[in-house]
């Protein structure tokens, strides 16, 4: 039987909880749901799911049409960019040699999204090498319906219109992330912007990593909310210790750290050899990661 693929669809609602059980519910009649993130401050909830790439493209189609059907951009509000009620729909190959899977299945998924449910599609990531989502949120839904008017580029499927409410939806393929944010005991956003720009890879900081400094009001605090895009180049204990230390400078504390979904069994493996100090600690010293690769 083939290994099962991951997907990781990103949607615009954080505070509605019907809206929320109706999209597990979509999703759950085709694939297994692993795992759901809400942030009420994102107004945004990050869904893990896995499947046989048949169950998984159904799945992602069932959710959302969901999304595009109760979620309204015209009413949202939320600390984290978007352009689309189901905004960004990563496929994953869990293991490296699935990757073509896992960009077959992406190509699926967009074409059935734009074709079925009639919304605008963006390729990224191995669909689309050098686009991320920042490209296409930057600004928001009426910046890209003003880029797409003035010709600077097309969906790849479905209408050149945004719908009014749903938006367009993001999907491609992509390597396993680390979907990461560290809370600062502050209010002060200014302070989350700078020590971003410190950590992220654009700015010189660490390879693979891509950073916003967000404000989080409902809970009084700011946030370096990251991407870790290269988890074995960029070791989480040491952003983490970076950021520590650049708040630090500022007179902030951090308040916590949160982890969005689920993360690749390798990067806990090394942050735990770091804080306990074991030399050469790998996956191959864990009895269970042993195992499943001898399967």
């Amino acid at each position: 039987m083939p290994f099962p693929l991951e997907a990781v669809p990103n949607f615009s609602e954080g505070r509605d909880a019907a809206t929320l059980d109706a999209i597990g519910a979509a999703v759950s009649q085709h694939a297994e749901l692993l795992d759901v993130h809400v942030d009420e401050d994102h107004n945004r909830s990050v869904f893990t799911l896995v499947g046989p790439e048949d169950a998984l493209v159904d799945a992602l189609l069932g959710g959302i049409a969901c999304a595009r059907d109760r979620i309204d951009l015209r009413r949202h509000d939320g600390a984290h960019p978007r352009i689309g009620a189901a905004d960004v729909v990563p496929i994953v190959p869990i293991r490296p040699q699935d990757r073509e899977r896992a960009a077959a299945t992406a190509q699926r998924l967009a074409e059935r999204v734009g074709a079925e449910l009639e919304l605008p599609v963006f390729l990224y990531a191995d669909l689309a090498p050098g686009r991320g989502p920042a490209f296409f949120r930057r600004g928001g839904p009426d910046e890209l319906q003003r880029r797409i008017d003035a010709g600077e580029f097309a969906p790849d499927f479905g209408p050149r219109r945004l719908h009014p409410a749903a938006g367009g939806v993001i999907i491609g393929a992509r390597r396993p992330l680390i979907a990461f944010n560290v809370n600062l005991r502050s209010a002060n956003v200014e302070v989350a912007r700078e020590i971003a720009a410190v950590v992220r890879e654009r700015d010189g900081g660490f390879p693979g990593v891509r950073a916003l400094g967000l404000d989080l009001p409902r809970a009084g605090l700011a946030q370096v909310s990251m991407n870790v895009e290269d988890w074995e180049a960029a070791a989480l204990h040491d952003i983490v210790a970076r950021i520590e230390r650049e708040a630090r400078t500022r007179g902030v504390e951090l308040a916590g750290s949160e982890l969005v979904g689920l993360m690749p069994a390798g990067a806990a493996v090394a942050a735990a050899g770091s804080t306990l100090r074991i030399e050469g600690f790998d996956p191959s010293h864990v009895l269970e990661l042993r195992l499943l690769g001898e399967d």
